[in-house]
């Protein structure tokens, strides 16, 4: 996975009201009634179905590490679905999104002034737009590279220029060399 959606499922996962099923044998029922069949729950996590019919009955309570790995992203993935979907509604509705960055910024200027790159730590909030923009492309199936030019461009927008205030001849703001990003909303 990519930067970008990484930090998005980071952001997923710390909007969970309740957490999700601890044990094995919980996970794995909660499975089971999101996808129905042991045949489908074995598929998903790439076991065969009698291992997971060992799972669900408790016979077996420590499965290898990959296989707890997925099981845990597959539980992850499906637990409360609305509650996320609530939380990124607003977030491109009304609240927007908070990026939590350092980063090398390169960008380009008017002649004259500076346009050497250099490391920033940065904390933006951006408007709504840009978080609809960012789930809309990840939604399409949209590269780190697209994601992250849609970040640059509200720090350019938002940081760089201020909204129009200042910096008005900068054209162009990329974002490299990711040292960590987080988002929230």
């Amino acid at each position: 996975m990519a930067e970008i959606d990484d930090a998005i499922e980071r952001a997923d996962q710390e909007s969970f009201t309740r957490q999700p099923p601890k044990t094995l044998q919980a996970r794995i029922n909660f499975l089971m009634k999101q996808l129905k069949t042991t045949r489908a729950v074995a598929e998903e996590i790439g076991v065969s179905q009698r291992s997971v019919e060992r799972y669900r009955k408790g016979e077996r309570k420590h499965p290898p590490q990959a296989i707890a790995e997925r099981i845990d992203a597959a539980v992850r993935g499906r637990w409360q679905p609305q509650v996320r979907k609530r939380r990124r509604k607003q977030a491109a509705t009304t609240r927007g999104i908070t990026v939590e960055t350092r980063a090398r910024f390169g960008y380009t200027a008017p002649v004259g002034t500076t346009d050497d790159g250099r490391f920033r730590r940065l904390t933006v909030h951006l408007p709504p737009a840009y978080a609809q923009r960012l789930f809309d492309a990840r939604e399409a199936g949209a590269g780190d590279q697209e994601m992250r030019g849609i970040i640059a461009e509200g720090f350019k927008d938002v940081y760089f220029q201020d909204g129009g205030n200042r910096a008005t001849g900068l054209s162009d703001v990329t974002l490299n060399d990711i040292d960590y990003l987080d988002l929230d909303y």
